[in-house]
């Protein structure tokens, strides 16, 4: 239980990288769009690197027992795929798009993990996947019309609670919630009637 929740505030930190690019916009410090995109590749790629040590080369330090589950120990890690999403949101879109999305990440899935049974099941109970609309709706309000904010909120809850398998191997949903939610909020603002 105190790794499960070490790993969700671990996963909640990622919402500094959210503060960092708003505190910075808003006091003009020059942390451009673009220049934020760097940054989030590099995080990204560090990610990558240490998956790579870790997979192939075999660096196995102490906080990889606490921070990584039993069935991550021959596949990529979560927190690698966290990076990788969120990178990939901030590279493709717009931050009113790609920080709602990266926030339903680093909020939303600990908050709605808390209400889960942590089992593994196609499809997670109501409650779970109540709780992560909710929360990913709260979250994108700010960032998004309310007819977009509740599309993203969808489909962060649907890569949350429906789980994806490709032959053998779950897709982690530290992957797909990002993806989901900016893919959805972008066609809702581009076709939904706002």
């Amino acid at each position: 239980m105190a790794d499960e929740l070490k790993r969700r505030l671990v996963h909640a930190s990622g919402s500094g990288l959210v503060a960092l690019w708003l505190l910075a916009d808003y006091l003009d410090l020059g942390l451009t769009w673009p220049r934020f995109k760097i940054l989030m590749i590099v995080l990204a790629t560090g990610a990558l690197v240490l998956e790579f040590l870790r997979l192939q080369v075999g660096l196995d330090w102490r906080l990889y027992d606490v921070l990584t589950r039993e069935y991550e120990q021959d596949n990529p890690a979560a927190y690698a795929l966290y990076m990788i999403s969120m990178a990939a949101v901030v590279v493709v879109f717009q931050p009113d798009i790609a920080l709602p999305a990266m926030l339903m990440l680093a909020l939303g899935d600990p908050i709605s993990g808390m209400v889960s049974d942590n089992t593994l099941k196609q499809v997670k109970p109501p409650k779970v996947l109540i709780t992560m609309f909710l929360v990913s709706t709260v979250i994108a309000i700010p960032f998004l019309p309310i007819i977009a904010a509740l599309i993203a909120a969808l489909g962060a809850t649907i890569a949350d609670g429906v789980t994806l398998e490709i032959r053998t191997y779950i897709i982690d949903d530290n992957l797909t919630i990002p993806i989901y939610a900016a893919c959805l909020a972008f066609l809702a603002l581009e076709f939904a009637p706002l």
